[in-house]
Formats: C-alpha cells, sequence, structure tokens
C-alpha cells in the first residue's frame, strides 16, 4: 500500500488527468468555449492554447528531467484559469440562484488549491 504515498505513482495520475483534460479541448472546444469569461479574448484559441499547455504538462510531469518544470507550468496554469472558475460560479448564481449546481461551482473552487498541492506534492516537493 506505501504506493498510495508514492510521489511517483501520483505523477502518473496527474499526467494522465491532464493528458486527457487537454485532449478534451480539441475534441470538445465548445464545452470550453461556452464557460470563458467574456474578458478573455480569442476563445478559441485560448481553449486550444490551454489544451497544449495541459497535455505537455501532463507528459512533462511523468519525465523525469521536465518533471519540476512542467509541475510548475501546470501550478501557474491552474492559477491561470481559476478567474474563470470563479467567473463559472458568479454566472451559475445570477442565472440559476443557490441551486445544487451552484454549490458544485462554489465548491470546485477550494478544490483547484488542494489540486495545486497534488501538483507540487507530486512534481515539486
Amino acid at each position: 500500500m506505501s504506493f498510495l504515498f508514492d510521489p511517483a505513482v501520483h505523477r502518473y495520475i496527474i499526467g494522465g488527468i491532464f493528458i486527457l483534460a487537454g485532449l478534451l479541448h480539441f475534441l470538445k472546444p465548445g464545452m470550453y468555449i461556452g464557460i470563458m469569461p467574456d474578458y478573455i479574448p480569442y476563445h478559441k484559441a485560448m481553449v486550444l492554447i490551454s489544451g497544449v499547455a495541459e497535455m505537455l504538462g501532463g507528459l512533462g510531469i511523468m519525465i523525469s528531467p521536465y518533471r519540476v518544470y512542467a509541475a510548475v507550468g501546470l501550478i501557474l496554469l491552474l492559477l491561470a484559469v481559476f478567474p474563470a472558475n470563479i467567473d463559472m460560479a458568479l454566472k451559475g448564481y445570477k442565472n440559476h440562484g443557490l441551486t445544487v449546481y451552484t454549490w458544485v461551482l462554489l465548491g470546485r473552487l477550494p478544490l483547484q488549491f488542494l489540486l495545486i498541492y497534488w501538483v507540487y506534492w507530486a512534481g515539486i516537493k
């Protein structure tokens, strides 16, 4: 059971998650374009660029010489998209009130910081 606490195992899990998420940016771009804040220009280009960044970060965190650089890049990416998560939660509240959907969006905000820590722990620490 010690593998559960092995950062190397977690790097592959994180890598897989980010590679799949990045791939979805290309397979289902409309899903991401629809949640882009209005103040961010070039929605489609930004979705595709962030998809590439996620895939490269996911791949890089699994490759030893690039692990730390990839982890830093993923952390910066997670911080960069955080305002979009806030915007999405605010729009959810505005459009739906305090529904389960809105609570899920609000609950996702602190999870972003847990994800950041997970990437830090597995990739840098």
